[in-house]
């Protein structure tokens, strides 16, 4: 099976429901940021999966606390761009920041 072009806004759709459905109303818990960045990557991957496109896929999260501190990321990929992509979302309630990064490696 071919891979198709990748479009990174509609394959990465379901991530913002990934992460409300795993951090809930909660507030930021220091205890609950593995639990949460594992349950977050874990559900992105099997939304991504279900797709059905023939793509590898890296999903990263990282979850921060509101203190008024600077949260920078960056990325850089060398790779097709006509069939590979990424896309981040960033995400927040009144406690925290989530940025989730999805990676999408076309299988040739």
């Amino acid at each position: 099976r071919q891979s198709s072009p990748f479009t990174g806004r509609s394959t990465f759709q379901p991530s913002p429901m990934c992460i409300e459905s795993v951090v809930g109303v909660d507030d930021y818990s220091q205890n609950l940021v593995n639990k949460w960045t594992a349950g977050i990557v874990e559900r992105c991957l099997t939304q991504l999966v279900k797709q059905g496109k023939t793509y590898k896929y890296i999903v990263t999260c990282a979850v921060m606390q509101k203190t008024g501190a600077g949260l920078h990321t960056a990325n850089s990929c060398y790779w097709d761009t006509a069939m590979d992509g990424s896309s981040t979302v960033r995400w927040e309630n009144r406690t925290m920041y989530c940025v989730v990064s999805v990676f999408a490696v076309a299988v040739a």
